[in-house]
Parts: C-alpha cells; structure tokens; sequence
C-alpha cells in the first residue's frame, strides 16, 4: 500500500537502551526520552534541557491525581469496546443465518427435483 507520508518505526525498548550511552541530543530525542522516562531524575533532566516538556509532565501527572476520572475513561472506552464485539457477534451470526438460508434453499429445490 503506498503512502503519501513514510513512517518510521522506533522500539521504544530499544530506544531507551541506546539514550542511556548517548544521552539527549536533539528534540526527537528528547521527545523519545519523554515517551520512555520513568526515573525522576532523568525527567527533572528532560524538563531542565527543554521546559516545554513541563506543561506535558504537568497534565500527566494531574490525570494520575484523578484516578476517577481516568477509571471513568477506561469505562467508558470499556463499554465501547463491548458495544463493538456484540455489534461484530451479531454480524457474524447474521452471516451465519444467510449462510444456512442459502444451504437449505438448495435443499428444496433438490428435494422438489427428487419428488418428481
């Protein structure tokens, strides 16, 4: 399939391996460092070589404060996710409905031909 962008893919895994011998040079790595950091030390680091990052730690860690709201948000994606598979359930038995219609069609019309 052809794309008008390309794509890089990055292992983050890998990724934070690879910052531990190089550090932070740029802003892609600064970005990643912040998609991987879990050490206070190092986001305090992140934080002092690019404050833009601040606004970004803030809004995590108030959504952490807010363990009911974000229970609320799985909840609600929870119950979407459950509203989609008995949606594709359904589907699939309606598939499996047309299916045996069709297999007992035929039946009929052998059966008409056989009574003859």
């Amino acid at each position: 399939m052809k794309l008008p962008q390309k794509y890089i893919l990055i292992p983050l895994d890998i990724y934070k391996k690879k910052r531990h011998n190089y550090g932070i040079t740029n802003k892609l790595d600064a970005w990643l460092a912040f998609l991987t950091q879990e050490d206070p030390e190092e986001i305090i680091e992140l934080i002092d070589k690019y404050p833009e990052f601040m606004e970004l730690y803030q809004q995590l860690y108030d959504y952490c404060q807010n363990i009911e709201g974000v229970m609320e948000m799985f909840s609600k994606e929870l119950h979407e996710l459950d509203k989609n598979t008995v949606k594709y359930m359904i589907e699939e038995q309606q598939a499996e409905i047309e299916k045996q219609k069709k297999e007992i069609e035929k039946l009929k019309e052998q059966l008409v031909v056989l009574k003859k």
